[in-house]
């Protein structure tokens, strides 16, 4: 399959590294190539820039943003939470309409610097936002409650533990699922929310997933759903 994966940082080249290893055709977007590989800048987590990533990774492609999308059959969003409506309306509709659109971002609000706050929050959530502005694009929201080497490698935690999924296309959703599936996780580890809105709760897991990080001192753990 053609994936797009929109974002550079550590969350897109995790899930980029994992497409590929998979067998699936993975492309980069990014806002201006010629920038990005020409940035000498590495980023807060100590990964280097993105032009030293490449060269361990020469079957992954980077192009624009909307060139990526264009030539892709599903797209993950692993932008900044904050400018990721910005970055889809960059790519256009028309690059997007019809496509399955799996959002990984947070909007994680750092103006007033640490810790960081929600924007929007409670009543609305970032995947709302996405499906309201691409109404003819298959928004699931999952992989956000967690750290991205988790997201690709649900074993690196040990016991039973949940991924969230959520988006009103239930076909989209089934597909999302079987993406991870391939990524490790199994059935009885995904917990379907339902439609779009559900991304609210699980966008508010963060600000108490920031919290439980800076007590345990890592970011190798994850929520575990126990019923009777």
């Amino acid at each position: 399959m053609k994936i797009a994966i929109l974002g550079t940082g550590m969350v897109g080249r995790t899930i980029a590294v994992k497409l590929s290893q998979l067998g699936h055709k993975v492309t980069i977007g990014t806002r201006d190539t010629k920038a990005t590989l020409s940035s000498e800048k590495g980023d807060a987590y100590g990964n280097p820039p993105f032009k030293d990533w490449e060269k361990g990774h020469p079957g992954i492609g980077l192009e624009t943003f909307k060139d990526a999308a264009f030539g892709a059959e599903l797209i993950f969003n692993c932008t900044s939470g904050m400018a990721s409506l910005d970055v889809l309306k960059t790519v256009g509709k028309e690059s997007l309409n019809g496509k399955i659109l799996i959002d990984i971002a947070n909007p994680l609000d750092f103006s007033r610097g640490m810790p960081p706050s929600l924007n929007p929050v409670n009543t609305d959530s970032l995947g709302e936002q996405i499906q309201r502005q691409l109404p003819n694009v298959k928004v699931v929201k999952t992989l956000n409650t967690m750290n991205a080497t988790l997201m690709v490698e649900p074993s690196k935690v040990k016991g039973d533990h949940n991924v969230f999924v959520c988006g009103n296309d239930e076909g989209a959703r089934k597909k999302t699922k079987e993406i991870l599936n391939s990524f490790g996780w199994s059935n009885s580890q995904i917990i379907d929310l339902g439609d779009i809105t559900a991304a609210r709760g699980t966008e508010m897991l963060l600000p108490v997933w920031l919290r439980i990080m800076g007590t345990l001192g890592t970011a190798e753990f994850n929520f575990h759903i126990q019923k009777n």
